[in-house]
């Protein structure tokens, strides 16, 4: 059974896939997918600090997550990006949530919407920002 975090992710991602490739108003696109089927089970405070979150600030996280890249982000599928936003966000904006948890979201979500090995591409870039930004929390994880 997924979690009402887990739902909130997912619909995040399909929202952020929508706003990446139309441009269209966060709001309008957000208030499209509180029809969705689901999505009375998603926790909606995370949900709307995700996507705010991640439109109001997509330059910023952009450029943490660049130094991560192999590419310019104008070449990430559009679901890889969204995931990676997330998880930037998370990785940043809340840092009660572990960085493992972060990353394995992420992951997950990437094998349900993503392409064939997006997940791994996910995974490595997202370990690597979370080595720049959690390193306090890695070093103390590790022992």
């Amino acid at each position: 059974m997924k979690s009402a975090r887990r739902r909130s992710r997912e619909f995040a991602v399909q929202s952020l896939y929508q706003w990446l490739l139309t441009k269209a108003e966060a709001s309008a696109i957000c208030a499209h997918l509180q029809s969705a089927p689901g999505f009375n089970k998603a926790d909606r405070e995370h949900f709307d600090a995700l996507v705010q979150g991640v439109t109001r600030g997509a330059g910023a996280l952009d450029a943490q997550l660049a130094p991560c890249l192999d590419r310019p982000t104008q070449e990430l599928s559009p679901i890889e990006h969204a995931v990676l936003l997330i998880g930037a966000y998370e990785l940043t904006h809340h840092i009660e949530i572990p960085y493992r948890v972060v990353i394995n979201e992420a992951v997950e979500i990437t094998k349900t919407f993503g392409g064939t090995d997006g997940y791994k591409y996910v995974n490595g870039v997202l370990d690597r920002l979370a080595a720049q930004l959690r390193a306090t929390e890695i070093k103390h994880a590790s022992r």
